[in-house]
């Protein structure tokens, strides 16, 4: 995995490697992954990290609720892509992703995080992030911002949507012995990006989904402290776009 060891080195020559650094969430839904990452902000499981502001396509979503609990509380945003291709007649999907980007901006990222995001990204948005592409009113991205999801579930099982509930109700059926969570680079194809780290969770035995739902929860700690403890840095520097 070279993008690692390319981005470890660029990060073990910076000077400002404990300086406070920033995440964006994308999600969709409830927010579980949410949750995990607003607990684990700025304690040694991410340390001098903490969420800027978190962004969802659906007006709906619980985790908009997760984040103004918070304390303090967190910056939300939300913007949905019909209403927005509605709103503004002649705009694309990819203007729509380009306008998701220029919400990430306002967060100043060091990381953006696809925590249950149900919206598949195009290039025009990991352009924007990249440096590639300058929008207007902005100014150009120096430093590639990376990009990474989070899925509750094993590659290539429960894409998409619902991976919890589709994994519980699969074990219920004897379909499978256990599930996971992993942590993807993000491509154009919806959580086929390369695993960066993958941990099995197990499902017990008449326990609700509830309590599996929060077990999943805590393995995506479990497996973002690992990054940071496998170089002694924090999460940050376990992907890069180079």
């Amino acid at each position: 995995m070279h993008f690692l060891r390319d981005y470890l080195d660029k990060m073990a020559a910076s000077e400002n490697e404990n300086r406070q650094r920033q995440i964006v969430v994308l999600i969709s839904g409830s927010g579980t992954n949410l949750q995990a990452l607003i607990d684990a902000q700025n304690t040694p499981a991410l340390p001098n990290t903490s969420i800027s502001l978190v962004i969802s396509n659906r007006k709906a979503a619980y985790g908009l609720t997760r984040a103004q609990n918070a304390q303090p509380p967190i910056p939300t945003a939300y913007l949905a892509l019909q209403p927005y291709l509605k709103s503004h007649p002649g705009k694309t999907r990819t203007d729509y992703d380009k306008e998701i980007a220029r919400l990430v901006l306002q967060g100043k990222p060091d990381l953006v995080v696809l925590a249950g995001w149900m919206h598949i990204m195009s290039e025009s948005f990991l352009d924007v992030l990249g440096g590639e592409t300058i929008l207007d009113g902005e100014p150009k991205v120096e430093k590639p911002i990376p990009v990474i999801n989070l899925h509750p579930a094993l590659p290539g099982a429960f894409d998409g949507s619902n991976a919890i509930g589709r994994a519980y109700e699969a074990f219920q059926k004897g379909e499978i012995k256990n599930s996971g969570v992993m942590v993807h680079r993000v491509i154009k194809e919806v959580d086929r990006g390369e695993p960066l780290i993958v941990k099995e969770v197990e499902i017990k035995e008449g326990e609700p989904i509830e309590a599996f739902e929060e077990r999943s929860g805590e393995a995506v700690i479990d497996i973002l402290d690992l990054m940071r403890r496998k170089k002694g840095k924090c999460i940050l520097i376990v992907y890069s776009t180079a």
